[in-house]
C-alpha cells in the first residue's frame, strides 16, 4: 500500500458536463470520451502508478510525485484531459475535466480513504475552474461531498482499489 510508504498522492478526476456529452453525442460518444480519459490518465500516470475508473465519469490515480514537480504534472494532466476527443464518425467533442489531488506529506494523512476523500473534496472546490486543486488540511475535515464520499467502497485496501 503506497500510503504506508508515505508516497500516496491520490488524484481524483471527473468529466465536466458529461451528461451533456451523452445527450448530444449519444452513449457511444460518452463511451469514447471515457475511454479517451482512461487512456490519457493511464499514460500520464505511468507504469508505476495505480489508475482506474471509480464509476460513471470519475477516475482515480495513486502515484508518487516529487514535491517540486506536483504543480507542473497536475497542470499537464488538466491539459491532457482538455484535449478534444475525435469519435469514430469523425466528429470532434470538446471535453474538460476537474482534477483534485491530495498528498500525504501536505495533509498528514496516511490512509488511502482519507487521501481519496481529500482529493475528492479538492476536486469539487475546483470544479469547472480549468485547473487542478491540491488538497489542504482543511479538505480533510469535510466528511462528505454530495452526501456520498464518506467511505467509497474499495478505497480502504490498496489491493481492492477500483
Amino acid at each position: 500500500m503506497c500510503a504506508l510508504q508515505d508516497c500516496a498522492n491520490p488524484r481524483a478526476s471527473d468529466a465536466d458536463h458529461f451528461k451533456q456529452i451523452n445527450d448530444t453525442a449519444g452513449h457511444p460518444g460518452g463511451d469514447a470520451v471515457l475511454a479517451a480519459f482512461g487512456a490519457r490518465i493511464t499514460a500520464w500516470a505511468g507504469p508505476r502508478a495505480a489508475a482506474g475508473r471509480l464509476g460513471g465519469d470519475e477516475f482515480a490515480v495513486v502515484l508518487e510525485l516529487p514535491v517540486g514537480r506536483r504543480e507542473q504534472r497536475l497542470a499537464q494532466l488538466v491539459r491532457m484531459l482538455h484535449t478534444p476527443v475525435t469519435l469514430d464518425d469523425g466528429r470532434t467533442l470538446q471535453v474538460a475535466a476537474s482534477v483534485g489531488a491530495a498528498a500525504a506529506d501536505v495533509l498528514g494523512v496516511r490512509d488511502l480513504t482519507g487521501l481519496q476523500r481529500a482529493a475528492d473534496t479538492a476536486l469539487y472546490d475546483g470544479k469547472h475552474s480549468g485547473r487542478a486543486v491540491l488538497a489542504t488540511p482543511a479538505h480533510t475535515t469535510v466528511p462528505s461531498i454530495n452526501g456520498r464520499r464518506a467511505g467509497r467502497p474499495g478505497t480502504a485496501v490498496w489491493g481492492r482499489a477500483a
